[in-house]
């Protein structure tokens, strides 16, 4: 199994779980706990988590240590995918237009958005 492979088998796993405990009790799991508290707070999470991720980035250039970084990247990932999965999309979808991108221009790309 390549690490693409791999990488892309704990996003789908971690999608499957996602959206299995969009039913479960929102008093035992903490994903079902901010599905039902609604969109907002799992925004109000993500918005939350990056900051922490800018901070850990920003600490990580002066220290070397990169460790903070990716603990708060996952957090990001994490909450980023609860909300993919609140409005009905997952991994999948980002992973698909992200392929998309591969054979566009950073720069053309975001000069069509402008024009638009």
């Amino acid at each position: 199994m390549t690490d693409k492979q791999s990488s892309v088998d704990v996003l789908a796993q971690l999608c499957s779980v996602l959206e299995a405990r969009k039913q479960a009790s929102a008093a035992d799991s903490y994903v079902a706990n901010l599905h039902s508290k609604g969109l907002n707070k799992i925004l109000e999470k993500v918005g939350e988590e990056s900051i922490e991720m800018i901070l850990a980035a920003r600490d990580a250039e002066v220290s070397g240590d990169n460790s903070k970084l990716i603990y708060e990247t996952a957090d990001l990932w994490f909450h980023s995918l609860v909300m993919l999965s609140h409005l009905g999309e997952d991994a999948q979808a980002v992973l698909t237009e992200l392929e998309r991108r591969f054979d566009l221009s950073g720069l053309d790309e975001k000069a069509a958005r402008n024009t638009n």
